[in-house]
């Protein structure tokens, strides 16, 4: 049994309109519909307001004189506002709601020619959602030099092919998208790309800050980078990308570099300053290493965050810049906030978007893509072809994906790596020799790394390093290493202690360990857990 064509269609206001003389050689798209030779509308459910009732009256008898076998049904809804999106989407829903749709008989199109352009938004959207299970049809006018009034009409079935073209064009977009995030670089690890897919769709719909967590090196630079440069080609953002390692700044250094300042606001202030708050207006603004801002800048930067405007050092005046922000660190914002060196309120305002970077040791089975995507680096950089023979690459990747290469360094460690390699291979070929050379430097710089001061740096804000005397530091660092050497509290204790608890008649080495650490606010889990 073939089933019965109904069409939902809006009276055209405008374009059904026409002199009653002159309404044979004019084209008119409701009744158009009823004219094709090619197409048989069994039904044709026709939707307007009260002001349209005569228009709609006049539509209803051509149709009947030109298409005796359609019958017309009409169904009159009232909007205050025709170009109110909300009110003509919920009153267009409620249609289909209330509709009684027989799909086992009848097939449905509805005519997205009429109406508002909200009008047809909205029949597209409740049609895509399947609310009104039709396919689109859509009237055109015929060609000028045609002679005839009725033109022509294309159906559109977002259910099949042109459709599915639609969502695969939408899918390679979105895989351009995360592609171009990790600089082309096949990964392998799930978590790791599991966090750029999100990265990549947080980029695109929103402006807010995103704060990027992990070990120095892990590429916390380079992905914000890459953000910018996606924002950028889908026009999402005008201005330029402005960064800054905020371990470089200090006192009103700080302050001028980030804020800018006016002529004569400090000794040395021969000019006036712009500040890279200014400079990244409309564009993005990457601070690395956020934690090593002093609490009077975070205020600022938290001012200049949430109103868009500051005030430059020295200026009674404030300025505008309306910028993203994204926030690199290596440390826990959450710890430094506990105790009282990184100010809450800021945390909160930029920790909305939060993703930590995992560390190259992380993300082992990645090294290999890794590689050669340093190697193309190099051939850019140098203009010379480099690769490994088969032995050498099976050699390095042994390695450096065993539990114990450490990639202090992180991918700093793994382009380091290659370009000495690349650079010392004879006939751009990296051989078993290179590779073994190589893995030597490699080990000795981590061990290097890992020494008592490398262990000083991770335990200690670097702040407190400073107000650290050498006497006390020597100190420090001896006992730190006799720590390491240690398997627990009490065993370090005794060493530590050894010539004064045999003068005592009892004593408690762990406890005077553990008060001595904690004058510079160390405990052994932390020193054990970085040794």
């Amino acid at each position: 049994m073939n089933k019965r064509t109904v069409c939902i269609s809006l009276v055209g206001t405008v374009m059904d309109k026409a002199k009653f003389h002159q309404r044979w050689d004019r084209w008119r798209p409701t009744v158009s519909l009823c004219q094709q030779e090619d197409l048989i509308i069994d039904r044709l459910e026709l939707v307007h307001t009260e002001s349209d009732r005569a228009l709609t009256g006049e539509i209803v008898a051509d149709i009947a004189t030109i298409s005796p076998e359609t019958t017309t049904q009409t169904h009159e809804i009232e909007w205050i506002d025709p170009w109110d999106f909300e009110e003509v989407y919920v009153k267009l829903h409620d249609f289909c709601q209330n509709y009684p749709f027989n799909l086992d008989e009848e097939d449905y199109l509805v005519h997205l020619t009429t109406g508002t352009h909200v009008a047809q938004i909205c029949w597209f959207l409740l049609t895509e959602s399947r609310h009104l299970p039709a396919k689109i049809i859509q009237t055109a006018p015929p060609k000028r030099s045609s002679g005839d009034s009725i033109g022509n009409y294309s159906i559109i079935d977002l259910d099949l092919s042109r459709y599915d073209k639609l969502a695969a064009r939408y899918k390679q977009d979105a895989t351009e998208g995360l592609t171009f995030l990790k600089s082309g670089i096949e990964t392998k690890n799930d978590a790791f790309n599991a966090m750029i897919e999100e990265i990549e769709r947080v980029a695109i719909r929103s402006r807010e800050p995103i704060l990027l967590t992990g070990p120095t090196g892990a590429g916390k630079s380079q992905l914000a980078k890459r953000i910018f440069s996606l924002k950028k080609t889908r026009n999402q953002i005008e201005g330029n990308f402005v960064a800054v390692n905020c371990g470089t700044l200090r006192g009103d250094s700080a302050i001028s570099t980030l804020f800018g300042h006016v002529k004569g606001a400090f000794t040395g202030a021969a000019n006036e300053r712009t500040g890279l708050l200014k400079a990244a207006d409309k564009g993005l603004l990457f601070l690395d290493e956020i934690g090593e801002l002093g609490l009077d800048e975070q205020a600022m930067l938290l001012h200049a965050v949430e109103e868009k405007h500051f005030r430059r050092l020295g200026a009674d005046d404030e300025i505008s810049s309306d910028f993203q922000l994204i926030a690199g660190t290596n440390r826990d914002l959450l710890k430094e906030v506990a105790e009282g060196r990184f100010r809450g309120d800021l945390l909160a305002r930029i920790n909305l978007w939060t993703y930590q970077m995992p560390g190259l040791a992380q993300r082992r089975e990645d090294i290999a893509p890794n590689l050669e995507y340093e190697l193309k680096r190099f051939e850019q950089s140098n203009g010379r072809k480099v690769r490994f023979n088969k032995e050498a690459h099976t050699s390095y990747l042994k390695f450096g994906q065993a539990a114990d290469a450490s990639w202090d360094g992180n991918f700093r460690d793994l382009n380091a790596s290659v370009i000495r390699m690349a650079t010392l291979a004879s006939e751009q070929r990296i051989n078993q020799t290179n590779v073994e050379q190589e893995i030597k430097r490699l080990q000795q710089s981590w061990k290097t790394s890992n020494s008592t001061t490398g262990l000083l740096e991770k335990l200690m804000p670097a702040e407190a390093l400073q107000e650290i005397d050498l006497f006390d530091r020597l100190q420090l660092e001896s006992v730190l290493k006799i720590c390491q050497s240690c398997r627990t509290l009490s065993e370090a204790g005794r060493r530590l202690y050894g010539a004064s608890r045999l003068k005592k008649t009892s004593s408690n080495d762990s406890d005077r360990l553990k008060k001595y650490l904690s004058r510079f606010d160390l405990d052994w889990s932390a020193v054990k857990h970085n040794s």
